[in-house]
């Protein structure tokens, strides 16, 4: 029976796109796709907090899609892997496709109220 390693393969996709789906998690994989920073210039670049910044680091390292390198006092964090650039940079494509029905859609509003994530009053 296929169906079960099926679901399998569809439910890590799906935790794999969470990562990308957090707004803190995705500024900082954003802030990396031009090469290396350290901590203090994800938050430059990004406007998060310190501890956000870090608490999602972490959450991006667990998963893979960060690397963490020791550079003397600093740790340097880059993204793991090439795809993630070329997923983020794809997105970006898409994104200008098809960015009205995405800003409209109503559906992805009431998961973000019901989540707690909508910037919006």
């Amino acid at each position: 029976m296929l169906l079960a390693p099926r679901l399998t393969a569809i439910k890590l996709q799906a935790r794999l796109f969470r990562g990308f789906a957090d707004p803190s998690r995705l500024a900082i994989l954003k802030a990396l796709q031009d090469g290396a920073r350290t901590v203090g210039e994800i938050v430059q670049v990004t406007g998060l907090s310190q501890p956000n910044v870090s608490s999602h680091l972490s959450c991006l390292r667990d998963c893979g899609l960060v690397t963490a390198t020791q550079h003397g006092r600093f740790v340097r964090y880059a993204l793991s892997d090439s795809r993630v650039k070329q997923l983020l940079c794809l997105a970006d494509e898409l994104l200008a496709d098809v960015a009205k029905g995405v800003y409209e859609c109503t559906r992805y509003a009431a998961e973000e109220d019901r989540d707690g994530t909508n910037s919006t009053p």
